[in-house]
């Protein structure tokens, strides 16, 4: 499969770029480390994200209006850039990414809780407990790296609705991950999906 730039421009595509740069000889940790400058650089340009990647969607797999907009998937899957908008007063549930990532907030604000999970999750049951609550301001951004940090959830906490930019080493929207619900201990698989793209398998590739 072909590498995908939904949002096509010199500036995502030299990005890009620059990602593979960064972690193609280096552990990823380091990777990640030497990607930071870049990735703040995104965070502080207010013209490169066209305002319909800013925008809620009604039909979201994440549900509330949770949109997921895909900019930039590798063609063998290893690589996804993508903004994810939470409307004012929703939130997005417990989940993981199972993936390497760097995640920056662009637009408004959010109120972030990271979980810690106790021992191993069987199938459909895991223990958390809050590890961190995090205020995440426009040009904040964090590392995740699984397993410590992987676990957590956002909710909008401006009067508009927040939009981060997320850079994650999987087709995330694509990719089964986990919802967790911290009060009973359940898990559930779930699939995002993409607001703008169906998934490659939903296509029959």
């Amino acid at each position: 499969m072909e590498d995908e730039y939904i949002l096509d421009t010199p500036q995502v595509r030299a990005f890009i770029a620059t990602v593979y740069a960064a972690v193609a000889d280096r552990p990823i940790a380091a990777g990640l480390d030497v990607l930071r400058p870049a990735f703040a650089e995104l965070l502080a340009d207010p013209y490169w994200l066209p305002t319909q990647y800013q925008q809620p969607d009604g039909g979201s797999g994440m549900g509330s209006g949770i949109a997921t907009w895909l900019l930039y998937r590798a063609g063998d899957g290893g690589l996804s850039l993508f903004s994810l908008v939470v409307p004012p007063g929703a939130a997005t549930p417990v989940h993981d990414h199972l993936a390497w990532g760097l995640v920056g907030l662009y637009v408004g604000e959010q109120d972030e809780i990271v979980y810690r999970q106790q021992g191993k999750r069987s199938h459909d049951h895991a223990t958390l407990d809050v590890a961190a609550r995090n205020r995440i301001r426009p040009g904040d951004l964090y590392v995740l790296l699984p397993p410590d940090g992987d676990i957590h959830s956002v909710a909008t906490t401006s009067a508009t609705p927040s939009v981060s930019i997320h850079l994650l080493g999987n087709d995330t929207g694509c990719t089964w991950r986990h919802a967790y619900t911290p009060e009973s201990g359940t898990v559930r698989d779930f699939r995002s999906g993409w607001s703008n793209r169906p998934c490659r398998d939903d296509e029959g590739v």
